[in-house]
């Protein structure tokens, strides 16, 4: 149990560095408009609104990257990988939908990709972190 709250709690971390790490990169390739602050809500509707579609793109790239990214340390550590790797995926679902709340003006194509693909993401993870064991061999 130990091990699996463990996974957890470190597949959220990676997760989340992750997706800061991507979305800070997007903010330096595509910055915003001049004037207005990411770090202020009532700007965050004009930054989205100026932002060009690969902008965008790369934040959903974030999602799904840091559900995998989390998902596979969380099933590493954890003894129940899946059920692991499926918390770090909710955890990113939770931001994705958090965000489609504070700014309900997201593309629709961004918010349906955001709470669609962390879960299959962390689960190819989780599948990718645990090999498969090498079938017997047979007796002759």
């Amino acid at each position: 149990m130990l091990r699996s709250v463990s996974g957890v709690i470190a597949g959220v971390l990676v997760m989340w560095l992750v997706v800061a790490g991507i979305e800070f990169a997007s903010h330096v390739i595509f910055p915003p408009p001049a004037g207005l602050d990411p770090m202020q809500p009532a700007d965050l509707e004009k930054i989205l609104a100026a932002s060009p579609a690969a902008a965008l793109a790369m934040v959903v790239a974030a999602w799904t990257l840091g559900a995998f990214a989390g998902g596979w340390i969380a099933a590493k550590i954890a003894s129940h990988p899946r059920v692991a790797a499926i918390l770090v995926a909710l955890a990113v679902m939770g931001g994705v939908a958090g965000m489609i709340a504070m700014m309900p003006h997201h593309p629709v194509w961004m918010s349906t990709l955001g709470l669609l693909l962390p879960i299959p993401a962390a689960l190819l993870a989780a599948r990718l972190a645990r090999p498969r064991m090498p079938p017997l061999l047979k007796a002759a």
